[in-house]
């Protein structure tokens, strides 16, 4: 069977589910060439080129993954972040574009020729707070998570990164394991989860079924992160430091309330003008103007 044979197969069966045949021809050819370890300027090169049945049997367990709606960046171990590429696993949530979002309104806020010293807060991948380190070269990160697996996909991707020396990963629910540091921080990051769990079954089957769903779902209302983490985040935090927040669809009011008495409260949208973060200061006691 020719590279182009085997995709337009392969493209077929993953189209004969409609969960799955938006992107089904794109997800064939990408896990080709996963499977062949070849470009794409390769496969457009020679789409005629013959698969060996071994190369055939390994793109068929892929394609059989992919048709039990196991997302493509877990069958391929890696997804693209902020200009990075990260490893994943099934012990992390996969690294969204809107959370971009989240990492160009925090580098607009911190200045690049001093250290600062920041906050991950459910790192996951890693991908805010290796991005964050990469762009602010005089930054400290600490980077926390409650799962030691996803912990050790993040400390990879920071050596990969070479960024490892500056972030100092945790295991921790929320700042717990920060608390002693008292007031030092200037910036505060989350990504945390903020789906109701009310909501599980509207989501899609590969987030659904294979992403982890402590990164995912927060409660009847989506909020319960934040109604933990605000509280906390004004301890920690020095006077006129920075919480930057992802939110979900639907938030904003909630989260405005969450954020009374901070400074500066403002949403940022994503590409579909969805509210997609939320920017606050702590105030600061000494600030004559208050």
């Amino acid at each position: 069977m020719t590279f182009r044979q085997a995709i337009t197969n392969a493209a077929a069966e993953l189209a004969a589910n409609p969960h799955l045949s938006e992107h089904a021809h794109r997800d064939a050819e990408l896990l080709l060439l996963h499977t062949l370890q070849i470009s794409r300027v390769t496969l457009i090169a020679y789409p005629d080129r013959d698969l060996s049945p071994a190369q055939d049997a390994l793109y068929q367990i892929a394609i059989r993954r992919r048709i039990q709606f196991e997302p493509i960046q877990y069958i391929t171990g890696e997804q693209e972040f902020y200009g990075l590429r990260l490893h994943v696993t099934p012990a992390v949530l996969i690294p969204r574009p809107e959370t971009e979002h989240l990492v160009e309104a925090v580098l607009k806020l911190l200045p690049t020729d001093r250290g600062v010293k920041l906050v991950d807060i459910g790192t996951g991948s890693g991908a805010i707070a290796i991005a964050l380190a990469v762009h602010l070269p005089l930054a400290t990160i600490t980077a926390v998570d409650l799962s030691l697996d996803a912990l050790a996909i993040a400390e990879q991707n920071a050596r990969e990164d070479n960024v490892a020396n500056r972030i100092q990963f945790l295991p921790s629910d929320l700042l717990a394991a920060v608390e002693s540091h008292g007031k030092t921080f200037d910036a505060i990051v989350s990504n945390p989860p903020y789906i109701p769990t009310s909501d599980s079954l509207t989501l899609h089957p590969q987030v659904r079924e294979h992403e982890p769903a402590a990164a995912l779902f927060a409660g009847e209302t989506g909020l319960d992160l934040y109604r933990r983490l605000i509280p906390e985040a004004l301890g920690a935090l020095k006077p006129n430091g920075i919480l930057a927040l992802e939110i979900g669809h639907g938030q904003q009011q909630s989260l405005t309330r969450l954020l009374a008495g901070w400074n500066d409260v403002t949403f940022l949208n994503d590409l579909q003008q969805i509210p997609r973060v939320a920017l606050a200061r702590k105030p600061n006691p000494f600030d004559p103007n208050r």
